[in-house]
């Protein structure tokens, strides 16, 4: 088997699902995805669940034991060797060693890059269309979005990047001057202003704070519990400026059409140290703050 250990929001249980699935594919082996990290004290819980996946469902009990669960058994299982060998991301960017996985493994990390799979990009596009039909409203906001020529997505990540200290000090959020210069390139790429589509965790925030040379639609709806509508959303917009935010990464990468143009910040952490030099997709802009 793989083996992928899912954590994080929705964004980062992508990344894992995105890999593991690679390495499925080239492996022969069926993936399993280990969801017991999600507990009632998480602040996250698992979202896969709205996708169709190729994951095959095995009883908690079937898999290795994990040192946050069972660390004794965990550490007596690897000293002896059992089961597939556990494999931790080395550091943020790309991994050779991952990518080159080409028997069983267990394996934990957050993966964020597109170097692991984009030779599968359509399989795993396709694979993360929501299973359920969008309702009413978002019925209405996609076919909206379909329509106009010039629809941009742009997302706002805030949450705990502003709420709490240590995610500010490590990630930090998008500056105006960024937003602008995002617009600033988009309207010179259209040679018309884009028509925003404005998507954020903080969408009131949004609607009271940004402040751009172009029309601003805040698709403000969905809550927590229908996160994957805005995704669905996103990725039918031609273009994209995002966060530095592994949700609106997603929202952007779905998108499947050739001619898209994706803005991203040139800095994805505040704190420098966290950097990964891989996170940003193959031709997407880079723009400072």
């Amino acid at each position: 088997m793989i083996i992928m250990r899912i954590k994080g929001g929705l964004g980062n249980q992508m990344f894992q699902y995105a890999v593991g699935r690679n390495l499925s594919l080239k492996t022969g082996l069926p993936l399993v995805l280990d969801r017991r990290h999600y507990r009632p004290t998480h602040e996250h819980g698992y979202g896969l669940d709205v996708f169709a996946l190729a994951d095959t469902p095995v009883e908690n009990a079937a898999l290795p034991p994990h040192r946050s669960d069972r660390p004794f058994a965990n550490a007596l299982s690897r000293v002896l060797g059992r089961g597939p060998r556990l494999m931790r991301e080395a550091a943020l960017e790309f991994d050779p060693a991952i990518a080159a996985i080409d028997g069983p493994a267990w394996l934990e990390g957050y993966f964020q890059t597109e170097r692991y799979f984009a030779g599968n990009a359509n399989i795993i596009q396709s694979e993360f269309t929501p299973t359920a039909a969008p309702d009413a409203t978002n019925a209405a906001w996609l076919a909206r979005i379909q329509a106009d020529p010039l629809a941009v997505s742009l997302h706002v990540r805030r949450g705990d990047y502003v709420a709490n200290p240590k995610f500010a000090a490590r990630h930090g959020t998008c500056s105006a001057a960024y937003y602008d210069s995002a617009v600033a390139h988009m309207t010179d790429v259209l040679g018309a202003p884009p028509v925003i589509y404005a998507f954020s965790d903080d969408p009131d925030w949004v609607r009271d704070n940004l402040d751009l040379p172009a029309t601003i639609n805040v698709v403000g709806h969905n809550d927590a519990s229908k996160n994957y509508e805005d995704l669905r959303l996103m990725g039918a917009c031609r273009h994209h400026i995002i966060a530095n935010s592994s949700f609106s990464w997603w929202g952007a990468w779905l998108n499947p059409r050739a001619d898209k143009v994706v803005v991203a910040p040139a800095k994805w952490h505040a704190d420098t140290q966290n950097d990964n030099p891989d996170i940003w997709a193959d031709g997407w802009i880079r723009i400072a703050d």
